[in-house]
């Protein structure tokens, strides 16, 4: 049987790719298996991939004739994956060597539905750590219990897919695909889904995946339209949150952490003049369709600045297709 599936999505990352499939080697097993997901890449990416099925143990070569984006090639390697447990990796990114082994140990010993684990961040030459927000660690939860203060981070603000491991009974259960087509935010609902349904999770200090920042390709550091995909990933956070039996307790934490988001890329000066205008009436719309007490609360809450700005934005005119 298949103890670990390992799904990682790959687009137009030739430059990284051979140190992704290295360091998957260097956590082989024969229990696990790696679903390699090609997202219709146009650069050497295929050509590396198709070496890789020859030559990675427990590989499995998946090919999209389409580009999905992210959360659709993770719900390619979900719908492909056997194994007890699964995880994910991003195809610019790479592990420790035997780092998945003390993964999987973790999460039996523990018998919980997920673990979330501490990840490194890699900037050119430089390395920082970057801790997940739950002070308890080691100790089985509620994972519920860690989505709030509302107004401060919590573990649903540390929203990488990759920085853990989760038990196949989430994805029987319906738990763990993502919201097909989205661009950019992929992981905000479904993280909160997984903090709102699953029934048990531990936080670890475990190191082990390094994350790559300042790729080029990466949506992150793209300006483009893509980047307005968090507004319906934020949308379905709010709706899913606002049906869920505690709604009156959690939504004034999705709606303040919206807000700050909002206000983050609208001053984050990377979008051209027209993405930006779009991103500003987009915004508008989104606000007005938030509930109006939990929304003053959430402004009433933060900084003078950032409140004063969403204000503003609330009040600009939005035609009724913005609205909708």
């Amino acid at each position: 049987m298949v103890k670990l599936s390992v799904i990682v999505p790959f687009y137009n990352v030739q430059s990284y790719a051979p140190d992704t499939l290295r360091s998957l080697r260097a956590n082989a097993r024969e229990d696990f298996e790696f679903i390699l997901v090609d997202d219709c890449s146009t650069d050497g990416t295929p050509e590396i991939l198709e070496r890789a099925e020859r030559e990675l143990p427990g590989a499995v070569l998946v090919r999209h004739e389409q580009n999905g984006g992210l959360a659709t090639a993770r719900n390619t390697g979900l719908d492909a994956a056997n194994g007890e447990f699964l995880t994910f990796l991003d195809g610019d990114d790479w592990l420790a060597p035997g780092y998945y082994e003390e993964l999987l140990g973790t999460i039996q010993r523990l018998g919980c539905d997920f673990v979330r684990t501490d990840h490194v961040q890699c900037t050119a030459r430089a390395r920082t750590l970057s801790r997940v927000p739950h002070g308890r660690r080691g100790v089985v939860m509620d994972p519920r219990e860690a989505i709030l203060p509302a107004d401060r981070t919590t573990s649903v603000d540390y929203a990488y897919a990759w920085a853990g491991i989760y038990h196949r009974r989430l994805l029987d259960d319906g738990v763990l695909h993502f919201r097909d087509g989205l661009r950019t935010a992929e992981d905000r609902p479904w993280i909160w889904r997984l903090h709102r349904e699953a029934e048990s999770f531990a936080a670890v200090g475990l190191l082990g995946v390094f994350y790559r920042r300042g790729v080029a390709s990466s949506l992150t550091q793209i300006g483009d339209v893509r980047q307005l995909d968090f507004l319906r990933a934020f949308d379905q956070v709010v709706e899913e949150t606002s049906r869920d039996k505690d709604a009156e307790t959690l939504l004034p934490k999705a709606v303040r952490t919206y807000c700050a988001i909002i206000s983050h890329h609208l001053t984050s000066g990377r979008f051209e003049p027209q993405v930006a205008r779009k991103l500003r009436s987009l915004s508008a719309a989104a606000l007005k369709r938030l509930p109006s007490g939990v929304l003053d609360e959430a402004l009433d809450s933060m900084d003078a600045e950032r409140a004063s700005r969403l204000r503003r934005l609330r009040r600009r005119p939005v035609s009724a297709a913005e609205a909708a």
